[in-house]
């Protein structure tokens, strides 16, 4: 599983796959929050990535680790 950057900028969100050199903005997050957040995460070329859920939307910028979904 790769690891991948979350952060927030003026556009809105966007994840960074650094081995691909990939940035895309975030489209869509399966469970945005509050109470949960993570999951699949869509982005707007098309692809997507799945992070583990977490009970709260973390700081940002974050790295986790994800799987192509």
């Amino acid at each position: 599983m790769p690891k991948v950057m979350l952060r927030r900028t003026e556009e809105g969100m966007t994840l960074y796959v650094p081995k691909q050199d990939l940035e895309e903005k975030v489209l869509e997050i399966e469970h945005p929050g509050p109470g949960q957040w993570g999951g699949k995460i869509k982005l707007v070329d098309g692809s997507s990535f799945v992070v583990d859920v977490m009970p709260e939307e973390p700081k940002l910028p974050i790295t986790v680790r994800a799987k192509r979904g």
